[in-house]
C-alpha cells in the first residue's frame, strides 16, 4: 500500500536551499570571512523606551558601534577570524566571521541624545528613551448627569 506524504509546498523550496548550501559550502570550505551573518536581534517597546538586545557572543565594546541617523539606529562592527592551529587544519567552520550591520527604524518622539548602550556577557543591550509628549497616558471619564 502506498504511504501517504502530507503536501508540504515549501518543502522543495527548502531541498533546493539546502543543496545550494552544501555545493556552495564545499567550494567555499575553509575559507575564513566568506559567510555574511547578521546578529540576532529583540526589540521591546515599554511605556518609557524602545530597548534592542542583540547577539554578539565573542565580541568586545571596541567591535561595536552604535549610531543613530535620521531616525534609524544602526549597530555594525566586524568579528576578525583570529583563529590558528598548529598541527592539522580546520575541518569545520560554522562560526560566521567579518562585518556586521543591523539597522532598525524609530518611531518619532524618541529622545536620540539620551540613548544608553551596555555590552554584558555578550549581549549588547540599547535603551531608546520616549519622549513625554509620546508615552501614553490614561485619560480620566467624567462622569455627568443624563439631562
Amino acid at each position: 500500500m502506498p504511504t501517504l506524504v502530507r503536501f508540504d509546498p515549501l518543502r522543495d523550496l527548502t531541498v533546493f536551499r539546502s543543496e545550494l548550501d552544501r555545493v556552495f559550502g564545499r567550494a567555499f570550505r575553509d575559507v575564513p570571512g566568506t559567510r555574511t551573518w547578521s546578529p540576532a536581534v529583540d526589540v521591546v517597546e515599554t511605556a518609557d523606551a524602545i530597548v534592542l538586545k542583540a547577539e554578539l557572543p565573542g565580541l568586545g565594546k571596541d567591535d561595536v558601534d552604535v549610531e543613530i541617523d535620521d531616525g534609524v539606529l544602526t549597530i555594525s562592527g566586524e568579528r576578525r577570524f583570529t583563529e590558528t592551529v598548529e598541527e592539522g587544519r580546520f575541518t569545520r567552520i560554522e562560526r560566521a566571521y567579518g562585518k556586521f550591520s543591523r539597522s532598525i527604524s524609530l518611531p518619532q518622539g524618541v529622545k536620540s541624545d539620551q540613548i544608553a548602550a551596555s555590552f554584558r556577557d555578550g549581549v549588547l543591550e540599547v535603551t531608546v528613551p520616549k519622549a513625554e509628549e509620546v508615552r501614553p497616558r490614561k485619560v480620566a471619564i467624567e462622569v455627568g448627569s443624563a439631562e
